[in-house]
């Protein structure tokens, strides 16, 4: 009996590139999201995170107000975990602020250090992300194409 090939989920990125910032960023706020939660429960409330946070357009989440930060805690129909709703506005605020000095996100990964397996690119994110650990951002950085190894 074969086993069946391994089919990325709809979702991540494996065989192509993100065609834009903001779906770089609805990625970072999956993999924020999903820590510690089953992937059948956040397939399922996914379409209802798009709609609170605008289609994770960047410049609409960075510009969200404690107002809308309240509104996001009462929404049943999304995990109402305040940590990570506010590491979301920061996290896109972190997104302006790399589109400001490099151009897009996919160009200032692009200018990383990639050797050593992505060391160096999960360490700076990992400081520079909230809510992004170093076993998500390898998730995240798999999950937009990046060729991440596994180790043996």
């Amino acid at each position: 009996m074969s086993e069946k090939p391994y089919i990325p989920p709809a979702w991540m990125f494996r065989d192509r590139k993100p065609p834009s910032d903001d779906a770089v960023f609805e990625v970072l706020t999956r993999v924020v999201f999903q820590g510690g939660l089953s992937w059948h429960l956040m397939d399922q409330k996914w379409p209802d995170f798009q709609r609170a946070f605008a289609d994770f357009s960047v410049d609409e989440v960075a510009n969200f107000d404690d107002d809308k930060l309240a509104e996001l805690i009462e929404d049943a129909s999304i995990i109402r975990n305040s940590q990570k709703i506010e590491a979301t506005i920061y996290n896109a605020l972190e997104f302006v602020a790399i589109r400001e000095e490099h151009g897009s996100f996919l160009k200032y990964l692009n200018s990383l250090d990639k050797s050593n397996n992505y060391a160096i690119i999960v360490k700076e994110f990992s400081k520079r992300f909230k809510r992004l650990g170093p076993k998500s951002c390898f998730i995240f950085l798999y999950s937009i194409g990046e060729n991440i190894k596994r180790k043996e």
